[in-house]
């Protein structure tokens, strides 16, 4: 699973996730032990991240929605997802 982008040590993802069937577009965001799915318009979905990593995603969110909308439509079609910048 390649990641989609990393910023300030947090990894981001997007992939299905079938075991837990979370059907709206979302992504993954890791920082070390801590995992969260965020929906792309920053609802916390399941998981957990520290109040100050969450708010780094979900600016980086805000700033990358529409190309996350369309990385979300390429990966649905069964092909690979891009990279997108990093939250500077």
């Amino acid at each position: 699973m390649t990641p989609i982008s990393l910023f300030y040590g947090i990894i981001i993802y997007m992939y299905t996730d079938k075991a837990r069937a979370v059907r709206v577009p979302h992504v993954h965001a890791v920082f070390k032990e801590e995992e969260a799915i965020i929906s792309l318009d920053g609802d916390v979905l399941d998981g957990r991240l520290s109040p100050a990593k969450l708010r780094l995603v979900l600016a980086w969110l805000t700033i990358h929605y529409d190309d996350l909308q369309a990385n979300w439509r390429v990966m649905t079609s069964g092909d690979e997802v891009f990279r997108i910048e990093p939250l500077r």
